[in-house]
């Protein structure tokens, strides 16, 4: 800080020279909770204008990497009341207003940073789903649905590539989505893969001209297996296994569906044969990784363990909050690690 203080004011104590910009007016007592437990420091004063620091901000008390612990470990899903146990060991009461308003600007910045981050590799496959929450509207708790748009690069990673809080799947909020995704640089895009949900199927069919909508082969099963007795699920579900890449089989099995009375799991089957085997134009190898939503799972999940400590969200604010730092934490992981698929395989 004393650094600091030569720096804004251009001479050290008792120096004369035309550059000095301010007077020194000794120092203030100031407290800072840090990781080490409080320390005391002396803080320059000058008389002309404000000392600044890059050691706290402005009237915190609180360091900004201890505030950072914090964030995290609300974000790794530690409850409220285990949160103020650890604040306590950090020697703070508990967290004031501001304190608490700190962090979520920390957060909120990121994620938004992360949001709105270009696409700089082309995606050739890309995997949409979403999930749903309750949010609190005024007095009232509405469920809202989060949209996530993940792909597969060119070069054989994962990658999330955005999310948006919705009032519901309906195709116009999916092709929003779409539209910042394009603006953001997305292009490449060969198949697309969701469920059968109709607002994402006319989203993807004007958003992505000239590719493909690939039917999730798990939602496909569950969609087929719905109307089928639960005494006769596992047999189906067995023939319904045999026949995922086969597309006789399949149309054997829709046959054998209609004779046995059940022409509902049959006219599924009919409804969506040309949807299903699109990922046959890909590497075999690539198969099972494109035919389903299955690396969307993987966030859901998480997001649904972490809001279960939550309960329902406050806003929907609140709510890209925490599910954008999961994403991030996630997505760094995706294209650190181990490549989703080798583009070099036949």
């Amino acid at each position: 800080m004393q650094f600091e203080a030569y720096q804004q004011i251009g001479a050290i104590p008792y120096e004369r020279n035309d550059q000095r910009k301010a007077h020194r007016n000794g120092t203030r007592k100031r407290t800072l909770k840090t990781r080490a437990g409080e320390i005391i420091l002396d803080k320059p004063q000058f008389r002309e204008f404000p000392f600044e620091t890059k050691v706290f901000e402005r009237y915190s008390r609180v360091e900004q990497s201890l505030l950072m612990a914090i964030a995290e470990s609300y974000i790794q899903g530690v409850s409220t009341r285990k949160m103020e146990e650890i604040v306590k060991k950090f020697g703070l009461d508990r967290l004031s207003a501001s304190e608490v308003s700190r962090i979520c600007k920390i957060l909120d910045e990121k994620v938004d940073e992360f949001l709105k981050r270009p696409i700089e590799i082309k995606i050739h496959h890309l995997f949409v789903d979403a999930t749903y929450f309750k949010v609190r509207h005024g007095a009232q708790y509405k469920t809202r649905a989060f949209l996530i748009v993940t792909g597969i690069r060119e070069d054989g990673y994962r990658e999330i590539l955005g999310a948006c809080v919705a009032e519901s799947e309906d195709s116009g909020f999916w092709s929003g989505l779409f539209r910042s995704l394009k603006d953001r640089g997305l292009e490449g895009v060969q198949t697309v893969t969701s469920d059968a949900h109709k607002g994402i199927q006319k989203a993807v069919e004007s958003s992505f001209v000239g590719a493909s909508w690939q039917y999730c082969h798990v939602h496909f099963d569950r969609a087929v297996l719905e109307s089928i007795p639960k005494k006769d699920k596992k047999e189906i579900a067995e023939k319904l296994k045999d026949a995922t890449d086969d597309e006789m089989k399949m149309q054997n099995l829709a046959a054998e569906l209609i004779e046995l009375g059940f022409s509902p799991a049959a006219e599924t089957i009919d409804r969506f044969r040309f949807d299903l085997w699109n990922y046959k134009a890909y590497p075999k190898a690539h198969w099972k990784k494109i035919r389903t939503t299955n690396v969307v799972e993987r966030i859901n999940k998480e997001l649904k363990r972490r809001s279960r400590s939550v309960g329902a969200f406050p806003s929907e604010k609140s709510l890209m909050r925490l599910a954008g730092c999961i994403m991030i934490n996630i997505n760094e992981e995706w294209i650190t690690g181990n490549k989703y698929l080798s583009m070099d395989e036949e």
